[in-house]
């Protein structure tokens, strides 16, 4: 039979054909009809499968929630700002030498080198039905309530398990305070970790986001700071909480205890504030694409001892993620340092003072706060502004600039004491008030360049080890250690360096000015100012 033909001579049959493909492409869609290819429907095929939904926790979060997110970090930072400002010079006051104070300190980068990478392994895999990261934030937070009773109370204890008051040397104090200050590093890294790879869970592959949220981040530590050296810097809180004074603990003593009552208030509150705000989905071991893009892989390979997962992941970081890590290492060797014996420097080489000897060393450690808590005011301003600064000048170049901008303040830091030391009064009475407000000024610029390192570091390696299938919290153990390691160096070398050229503190800010300078340069010249992603067509600073 034969096919019948249309007036032009062509088949009806594709004639028809044509005219279902035209409908159906040209037509607008209509409820949930599907809009079928039109070699599917040539061809009689069947419509493709719709895609696969999106994996958890990658929808865009809102400003707002990752604001609540972050709200942590204040908590967290106020513990912290309290630990450098007073702690330095507590512990010599317990009766160990300056030489030996950097020690305590090692705790830092040896709990940071084993307890971030593994925290943030165990929480890549974690199944709770409360979220991956959330049960350890929430641990880590009740830790840090632990640690600062602990510390707060070492002389009580040390008293209760016989030591006298009035010795110059108390060691039982001294052991329960390396006991509540390691267990505070401990629950300081166990927090951290997750928060931060919670905020690159929130954002996802949309590095301007996480920039955003790692600034929020930031501000939220100076807001930390802020709160914190203020608390340190105020000699009165022994007055409002009267009980915390006792046989054991004096004056000085109370006020540090009464100040860690004020941060216990201050991480409850903000604790509660990010847990609640951040809805994380619990982990779907079926869900393929969520196990890739996290880099779970297998079943069994949850069971395999993390640090060779860990190191195992250097073979396949690229070059730019290690001059990321070289750069954060060096710009680490500069700030420890200053960390360490910020608030020390201030009472000894700008007051002239000796601890547990008169009371100018104390009023340096006061003013040394006071001066830290400017540095945070300017750590906060910094911060808000530092998406504008990124997308203008680059990120690279940022952190470069504000590393160079760190080794001249680390610098005049040595002039000012330098000058200083040669004056007449020096040892016998207050600094000149030219001299306090320059240090003063000094701490505060600091704070710019400190913004930099709270934020920039974390964005770019975010970003840099999403490609290569790692989980967020292995990667921020991965940075973790270019941060512990200078620490280590820091806290072993600090001490007899300054012993070896007649104590003080200025030998070893004049190692953290170099380090500074070699790191802004690195920075300067090996990170690009921009990146270029051709397959969006846009430029993304990072």
């Amino acid at each position: 039979m034969p096919i019948p033909e249309d007036s032009k001579g062509k088949s009806v049959k594709v004639v028809r054909e044509k005219e279902i493909i035209r409908e159906r492409t040209e037509r607008p869609r209509r409820g949930r009809e599907p809009l079928l290819p039109p070699v599917a429907v040539a061809r009689g095929g069947k419509p493709p499968p719709p895609p696969p939904p999106p994996p958890p926790g990658r929808s865009r979060v809102s400003l707002k929630t990752l604001l609540r997110v972050t709200s942590v970090a204040c908590g967290i930072q106020f513990g912290w700002a309290l630990q450098l400002s007073l702690l330095t010079p507590y512990v010599q006051e317990l009766g160990i030498p300056h030489a030996w104070a950097s020690l305590v300190w090692l705790c830092g980068p040896v709990s940071g080198f084993f307890v971030q990478p593994l925290v943030g392994h165990m929480s890549d895999r974690c199944k709770s039905r409360f979220g991956r990261r959330r049960p350890f934030i929430l641990g880590g937070a009740i830790m840090i309530v632990i640690a600062v009773l602990i510390i707060g109370h070492s002389a009580d204890i040390g008293y209760l398990l016989g030591d006298r008051a009035g010795e110059g040397k108390r060691p039982m104090a001294v052991v329960a305070f390396v006991i509540g200050f390691w267990l505070l590093d401990v629950a300081n890294n166990t927090t951290q970790g997750p928060c931060r790879a919670l905020l690159a869970d929130l954002t996802g592959k949309d590095h301007r986001r996480n920039r955003v949220a790692n600034a929020y981040f930031s501000l939220f530590m100076a807001v930390g700071n802020v709160l914190g050296f203020a608390t340190g810097s105020y000699s009165g809180w022994y007055k409002l909480l009267w009980f915390t004074v006792t046989s054991a603990c004096g004056v000085n003593c109370a006020n540090l205890k009464s100040a860690f009552f004020v941060d216990i208030l201050c991480i409850a509150i903000t604790t509660y504030v990010s847990i609640s705000a951040a809805h994380e989905l619990p982990l779907n071991p079926r869900d393929i694409s969520t196990a890739h893009a996290e880099g779970l892989g297998e079943p069994s390979t949850a069971q395999e001892a993390f640090f060779w997962e860990l190191f195992g992941t250097f073979r396949y970081l690229p070059g730019s993620v290690w001059i990321v890590l070289c750069i954060t290492a060096m710009t680490w060797i500069g700030w420890f340092p200053f960390l360490l014996f910020d608030t020390d420097w201030m009472g000894r080489e700008i007051y002239g003072g000796k601890p547990n000897e008169g009371q100018d060393y104390n009023a340096g450690v006061r003013i040394g706060a006071l001066g830290l808590m400017l540095n945070s005011v300017a750590l906060g301003i910094t911060s808000v502004s530092m998406e504008k600064l990124c997308r203008k000048w680059g990120a690279g170049f940022v952190w470069g600039i504000s590393n160079i901008l760190m080794s001249l303040c680390f610098v005049s830091m040595l002039i000012i004491a330098f000058v200083v030391s040669k004056m007449d009064s020096f040892g016998h009475g207050p600094p000149p008030n030219g001299a306090v407000i320059a240090a003063l000024m000094v701490f505060m610029i600091l704070g710019v360049p400190l913004a930099v390192t709270y934020s920039i570091p974390y964005a770019m390696i975010s970003a840099r080890i999403e490609s290569l299938g790692l989980g967020q919290g292995l990667s921020m153990g991965v940075l973790n250690l270019a941060i512990v390691i200078p620490q280590v160096l820091v806290s072993l070398g600090s001490g007899p360096w300054d012993q070896l050229f007649g104590g003080g503190n200025s030998p070893s800010l004049a190692v953290a000015a170099f380090a500074a300078f070699a790191s802004g340069l690195g920075a300067i010249l090996a990170l690009p100012r921009s990146r270029t992603e051709k397959h969006k067509a846009r430029v993304i600073h990072a």
